[in-house]
């Protein structure tokens, strides 16, 4: 299983310090850049991007919660991005193009639903995609409880995925992540988890990690 701690919940004043939380325990960071738009939320940009990537020894996953995904993928990617996903909701019929937009870049492409999108409406798009995301709340804000009903909603994506002979496409979630529910998500079919609150605001972020590593 691997882990993707949540910038967005890192503490902001000294970020320095939880990059190398993430360099030395962890697997990825996740960036999640909001619109205000898309999501009724604002995070952070290219600079925050560019400042992490200059000191990060993992690979960066950035998650476009915006409308017009496609007008940023190229920034985000000479910024320092490895994976950017962007959301079905925000592109429809322009999926295909976006996705191979970002892997022209040489950058891996996801593709992201939110939980009252159903999990068929990828399924068009799970044969080209590198990996999928499926968030167990709704984008925009941290903190928020898992949705309990996003364990079928991974099993849904997995056995598509199975079915069209994608079994190293990856699944990963986002959302209410911790270590009581990583086992039971690791079952459905899970492999990234992105956490946040449950990461950096923990006692122990260390452990917290390592917790998670069912």
């Amino acid at each position: 299983m691997l882990i993707a701690p949540s910038i967005l919940a890192a503490d902001f004043l000294h970020l320095e310090k939880d990059v190398e939380l993430v360099n030395n325990h962890a697997d990825i960071f996740h960036l999640d850049i909001m619109d205000g738009t898309f999501v009724p939320n604002i995070s952070f940009g290219f600079p925050v991007v560019e400042a992490i990537a200059s000191a990060a020894h993992k690979p960066l996953d950035v998650h476009l919660m915006i409308v017009n995904p496609e007008k940023y993928v190229q920034r985000f990617a000479a910024a320092g991005a490895s994976m950017i996903s962007f959301h079905y909701e925000a592109a429809l019929e322009r999926t295909p193009e976006v996705v191979s937009l970002i892997q022209s870049l040489g950058v891996k492409a996801g593709i992201v639903i939110n939980p009252d999108c159903p999990a068929e409406k990828i399924f068009p798009y799970l044969d080209t995609v590198d990996f999928v995301l499926i968030m167990s709340v709704f984008a925009g804000f941290g903190g928020q409880k898992f949705i309990p009903e996003s364990l079928d909603r991974i099993r849904t994506v997995r056995a598509e995925l199975d079915r069209l002979g994608r079994h190293r496409t990856p699944i990963e979630v986002d959302g209410g992540v911790d270590p009581s529910n990583a086992a039971l998500l690791k079952e459905a079919g899970a492999e990234i988890l992105v956490a946040g609150s449950s990461v950096f605001r923990a006692p122990d972020p260390a452990k917290a990690i390592e917790l998670m590593r069912v």
